[in-house]
């Protein structure tokens, strides 16, 4: 028989706990278990609220100012049960889950690693999971004329050698609500090698910006916004698209949530930030310091419960 306490709330262990003064947070920044150790002996109760994100994909890279699309946010999942778990939740939540006493192994995915070299697109993120939910890795950015890659949020389009490249993309495979949005497209004006600029990378609640007339690289989709942990934090945003060498003022931005930015002709890109899934950003020999695009940032899984 399960193991019910006497409580009317549930007991458990695992991740990093905090508490709000009516409920419980585990946060896993890392892999790990969500042990239920007694349910509650009010049934509602064993509702949790939670939140998956998956790892960032890379943006990629290339000589000469080849490649540079954004990488793609780690999908983004969220579940919220009122009055049980009540916290003011992203646009993107859906129902809570009802746990059970048993160990529930957790998965963070890692970033996707950013590329350097011509025509090679930059690494997807991989999975995060809880019980049933599974969010799926974000998209490599895309480099010259190979295309972005598919996932939570898809990678941005890439740039050089003509175009217009499309992003890729998201909530890929499909769930509802969707877990992420389309990678921008990236291209040229039609000088290659003097004004390329990438997409940016699709984020959990906005699709990634196209490239720009400007030479600006596209600006990551925005992420998601959630008080699960008891403040605001933005999660899952897409990578920046590299900026032409001649754009020496605006990269490519990040999307909200950790997106890191684009290169542009005075910046290296950069790294989706770790635990929030967002997508790194992308460059180009000529659009950076450096034309390696950036590694997209880990995930986390967040499980919520009340306690008084």
């Amino acid at each position: 028989t399960e193991n019910i306490s006497t409580s009317p709330f549930i007991v458990a262990t695992g991740g990093t706990i905090t508490n709000t003064p009516t409920c419980r947070i585990h946060t896993f920044t890392g892999p790990g278990t969500f042990q239920v150790t007694s349910a509650a002996s009010t049934p509602a109760n064993n509702a949790v609220g939670y939140l998956v994100v998956a790892g960032g994909g890379g943006g990629s890279g290339g000589p000469s100012g080849d490649g540079g699309g954004g990488g793609g946010a780690g999908g983004y999942r969220e579940g919220r049960t009122n009055p049980v778990t009540p916290y003011t939740a992203s646009p993107l939540v859906t129902c809570g889950h009802t746990v059970s006493v048993q160990s529930y192994p957790i998965t963070v995915g890692g970033g996707g690693t950013g590329t350097g070299t011509f025509r090679v697109v930059g690494g997807s993120g991989n999975p995060s999971i809880f019980s049933s939910f599974t969010s799926t890795g974000g998209g490599g950015g895309g480099a010259n004329t190979t295309g972005a890659s598919s996932g939570g949020s898809g990678g941005g389009g890439g740039a050089g050698g003509g175009g217009p490249f499309g992003g890729a993309a998201g909530n890929t495979p499909p769930v509802s609500p969707p877990q992420g949005n389309q990678g921008g497209t990236g291209g040229t004006n039609g000088t290659p090698g003097t004004d390329q600029r990438g997409g940016g990378g699709g984020g959990a609640t906005a699709a990634g910006q196209n490239s720009q007339p400007s030479d600006k690289g596209g600006d990551g989709g925005a992420g998601g916004t959630t008080n699960i942990t008891g403040s605001p934090v933005a999660y899952a945003g897409g990578g920046g698209g590299m900026s032409s060498p001649s754009n020496t003022v605006a990269d490519g931005a990040g999307g909200a949530g950790g997106g890191g930015a684009g290169g542009s002709g005075c910046s290296s890109a950069v790294a989706g930030t770790g635990n929030t899934g967002g997508g790194g950003g992308g460059a180009g020999n000529s659009g950076g310091p450096t034309n390696s695009g950036a590694a997209g940032g880990s995930g986390i899984v967040i499980i919520r419960y009340k306690i008084a």
